[in-house]
C-alpha cells in the first residue's frame, strides 16, 4: 500500500462553493437529451446525480462538449438495475456505460481517496466508494473537478476550478509530482488540455513535467496509443507537437523520431512533421476524416529513411533495405505505442510506394494509378516536396498523369476520405477477403427429401 497523495487534502473536508444557476451560463438546453435522461432517472430514484468533468468545463466556456459524464452515489450494480441499456466495464475503475444507440453516457460512482497502489505510487485498484466530498479529490485538474447538480442547476466547486477556468489555468489538484507519479498519463493530459483550451499550465503543475517524462515508459503501450490519438487528432496537432517537445514529452511517445529531430532542429524531418500535422488540423477543420496511418508514415519517415540508408551503404538493395528498416522502426514504435496493424500496414505501403513513383516516371502509369494505396502515396509525395525534398518535377508529372488518365482508372486508385482503399472495412482496416463460392445445395439429402 503506497501513501495516497490526496489523503491529507481530502481529510480536510473543505466546504464547497455553490455557484447558483443565476451566476453561471450552463443551460439544460446545451446538455444532451440522453445525459438528461440518466441524470433525472438517478435523481428520481433517490440518488444524487451530477454532470461532471470536461463537459461541465466546456459548457462553462461556451463550447459544445464531445461527451457527457455523470457521477452519482449509486453503485454500479444499482445503476445497472435502473437502466436495461447499461453495461459495466473496468477493473481498476468500475464504470457503467448507459447506451443510447451510438451515444454512450458514462456513469461513475463517487470514490473515496483510499486506493491500492504499487511501490511506484501508481494506482492499481480504485473501487472504494465514497461521497462527492471524497470524489472530488480523485479528479486530476481543477478545471475538470466541477459538478453540475441536476437537483437545483447549481455548480459545485471544491477546488477553485471556476476561478481557474476564468483565469485560463490548468492546475493539478494536490501535490503535482505525487499526482503525476500516481498516473503519468496526466503529464500528457496537462499539455493536451492547455493546448486545446488555450490555457497555460500553472507553474507548480508545469515544473515537474520534464523531470518525470520517463514515467511514461511504464504506461501500457495500448493506453499510450489512445493518448496519441487524442493528442494529434483533436484539431490542434501542430501546437500539441510543439508543446510536447517543449516539455520533453514527445520523445516518450516517438523516441526515434525525437532523436532525428534533435539532430536537425530546423531541417527537413521537422518540416515534414509540421506540414503533416498542419494538414491533419486542416482536414479536421473542414470536417474531413483523417487516418492515423498517414500521420504515422510522416512521423516515422525520417528515422526509417536513415536506417534504410545505413542498409544500402552496407550493400543491400533499396527495396530490401526499405523493408528491413520499416520492420525495425515499426516494431520498436509499437512496443512504445501499440498501433493497430491496419495503421502500420498503411504506413508501410505509403513508404514502399515512394521509390515506385520515382521509377515509373515517363512510363505507363496505369498500374500504379489503379492501386488502392496510390492516392495516399501520391499525397505523401506532395508532402515530402512541400517539406523541402526536390520532388517538384515528379509531383507535377504524377499530377498531370492523373488528369490524362480515364476517370475510371483514377477512381479505382483513389482512396476513401478516411484514407482506406475502396472496399476496405474502415473499422477493422482489413480488405475483406473475396467470398468463397458456395457449393450448390442438392435438392434433397441422401435417402430423403430436403427439409
Amino acid at each position: 500500500m503506497f501513501p495516497d497523495p490526496t489523503d491529507k487534502i481530502s481529510h480536510l473536508k473543505p466546504r464547497p462553493q455553490i455557484i447558483p444557476r443565476s451566476d453561471h451560463i450552463i443551460s439544460r438546453e446545451a446538455i444532451s437529451e440522453n445525459a438528461l435522461k440518466v441524470l433525472y432517472r438517478l435523481k428520481n430514484s433517490g440518488y444524487q446525480s451530477f454532470l461532471v468533468g470536461g463537459s461541465v468545463r466546456d459548457l462553462l466556456l461556451g463550447r459544445e462538449p464531445k461527451d457527457f459524464d455523470v457521477a452519482t452515489n449509486a453503485h454500479p450494480e444499482q445503476i445497472r438495475e435502473l437502466f436495461r441499456n447499461c453495461h459495466l466495464i473496468g477493473r481498476r475503475f468500475r464504470l457503467a456505460h448507459v447506451r443510447f444507440g451510438n451515444d454512450i453516457i458514462e456513469v461513475s460512482t463517487f470514490r473515496t481517496a483510499h486506493h491500492v497502489s504499487d511501490v511506484e505510487g501508481r494506482i492499481v485498484r480504485d473501487n472504494v466508494y465514497g461521497t462527492i466530498d471524497d470524489d472530488v479529490w480523485r479528479r486530476d485538474f481543477t478545471a475538470n473537478a466541477l459538478y453540475y447538480n441536476i437537483d437545483d442547476f447549481s455548480v459545485v466547486d471544491y477546488v477553485g476550478g471556476m476561478a481557474d477556468i476564468r483565469a485560463g489555468v490548468i492546475r493539478l489538484i494536490g501535490d503535482p509530482e505525487l499526482r503525476y507519479r500516481e498516473d503519468a498519463v496526466r503529464l500528457l493530459r496537462a499539455v493536451r488540455f492547455a493546448v486545446k483550451l488555450g490555457f497555460r499550465i500553472h507553474a507548480d503543475s508545469e515544473r515537474p513535467i520534464a523531470k518525470l517524462a520517463l514515467l511514461l515508459e511504464e504506461i501500457p503501450s495500448a493506453r499510450l496509443f489512445e493518448e496519441v490519438l487524442k493528442l494529434f487528432l483533436g484539431g490542434c496537432a501542430e501546437q500539441t507537437f510543439e508543446a510536447l517537445r517543449h516539455h520533453g514529452l514527445f520523445g516518450a511517445l516517438f523516441p526515434e523520431t525525437e532523436i532525428v529531430l534533435g539532430r536537425e532542429e530546423s531541417g527537413f524531418p521537422q518540416t515534414l512533421v509540421i506540414h503533416a500535422l498542419r494538414d491533419t488540423d486542416q482536414r479536421l477543420a473542414e470536417s474531413r476524416p483523417v487516418t492515423p496511418g498517414f500521420l504515422l508514415a510522416a512521423l516515422l519517415w525520417s528515422p526509417m529513411r536513415a536506417q534504410a540508408a545505413d542498409q544500402v551503404a552496407r550493400g543491400l538493395a533499396e527495396p530490401e533495405a526499405l523493408e528491413l528498416a520499416a520492420d525495425a522502426v515499426i516494431s520498436r514504435q509499437i512496443a512504445r505505442t501499440a498501433i493497430p496493424r491496419r495503421f502500420t500496414q498503411m504506413a508501410r505501403e505509403i513508404w514502399e510506394f515512394q521509390p515506385r513513383l520515382l521509377r515509373y516516371m515517363g512510363k505507363r502509369p496505369q498500374r500504379l494509378l489503379a492501386h488502392p494505396r496510390f492516392r495516399a502515396a501520391y499525397d505523401f509525395l506532395l508532402l515530402r516536396n512541400r517539406a523541402g525534398e526536390p520532388l517538384q518535377e515528379l509531383c507535377e508529372w504524377w499530377t498531370a498523369a492523373q488528369k490524362d488518365m480515364p476517370t475510371n482508372v483514377v477512381d479505382a486508385g483513389a482512396e476513401d476520405d478516411d484514407g482506406e482503399p475502396p472496399g476496405t472495412d474502415a473499422d477493422s482496416g482489413e480488405t475483406p477477403a473475396r467470398p468463397r463460392r458456395r457449393r450448390r445445395r442438392r435438392s434433397g439429402r441422401r435417402g430423403g427429401k430436403a427439409k
